[in-house]
């Protein structure tokens, strides 16, 4: 009996860890990130309202706008790599080479 006690004590103590592991995030939400999505999406035309008998269509319709308009926006926005010049992408392969990581 004393060693099952022993074995469920140790098992719950190096559990732990990863159950703390699992919990955390790299970017947890805060209430200014759901408050500026719901202004995007009410800008996209949703409007909550208590009964909304389409309310998931509503919803999604509105977020795959605010998704088309920022892939837009993303888009016609020019990326760092286009601007680079064929000579810089070719120094920049030197500086990282392929084995680095080894």
């Amino acid at each position: 009996m004393n060693n099952l006690i022993r074995a469920v004590l140790l098992s719950c103590a190096l559990s732990a860890p990863i159950v703390a592991f699992a919990q955390t995030a790299d970017h947890a939400l805060t209430r200014a990130d759901v408050r500026a999505d719901l202004v995007r999406v009410e800008q996209a035309g949703y409007r909550p309202i208590g009964n909304d008998p389409n309310y998931p269509d509503d919803i999604q319709a509105a977020e795959a706008k605010v998704a088309a308009q920022q892939a837009q926006s993303a888009a016609a926005r020019p990326s760092v790599a286009a601007k680079r010049t064929d000579a810089q992408s070719l120094a920049s392969l030197d500086e990282h080479q392929l084995y680095d990581h080894h």
